[in-house]
């Protein structure tokens, strides 16, 4: 099974308007069970918080901030490209559908941008061992100015 990764059309507009800084901001991955992502609607954390999945073994409410959060650009392609470190939470007992990308900076449900989410195409799950989110080499999000 494929996973995606979307951006929340709301969640672009946070990071041009200068509410989300990728690179210094805390920018967490949390996991989800049943997430009906809407990209035109849904703006912050407490548009998703509902459907968290519980916490086990490592992974705690609010899931994990992202490690090493870097911005690139690739002159000739014109990609932009956010990147980061690998996410695992390990010893959890997990069955999640999707994870969000959010910057939980501002600290409040209601003012927590949400950035993008990752639809695993499916259920996956782990039992007492390693979940991981291993982000693909080109960058967890990508931007390429026409």
């Amino acid at each position: 099974m494929a996973a995606s990764i979307y951006w929340y059309g709301l969640g672009f507009l946070s990071i041009l308007n200068k509410e989300v800084d990728w690179a210094s901001d805390a920018i967490r991955v949390s996991l989800h069970h049943n997430l009906v992502p809407n990209q035109d609607t849904y703006d912050y954390w407490d548009d998703v918080v509902g459907t968290e999945c519980p916490a086990t073994g490592n992974y705690v409410h609010n899931g994990a901030l992202l490690g090493t959060p870097t911005i690139g650009y690739t002159a000739g392609t014109n990609v932009v490209k956010l990147s980061g470190d690998p996410v695992t939470w390990a010893g959890a007992t997990i069955h999640a559908t999707h994870a969000v990308i959010y910057d939980s900076t501002p600290g409040a449900d209601a003012t927590n941008p949400l950035i993008a989410y990752v639809d695993f195409g499916g259920d996956v799950d782990s039992t007492a061992g390693d979940f991981m989110i291993a982000w693909n080499a080109g960058g967890i999000l990508t931007i390429t100015p026409a």
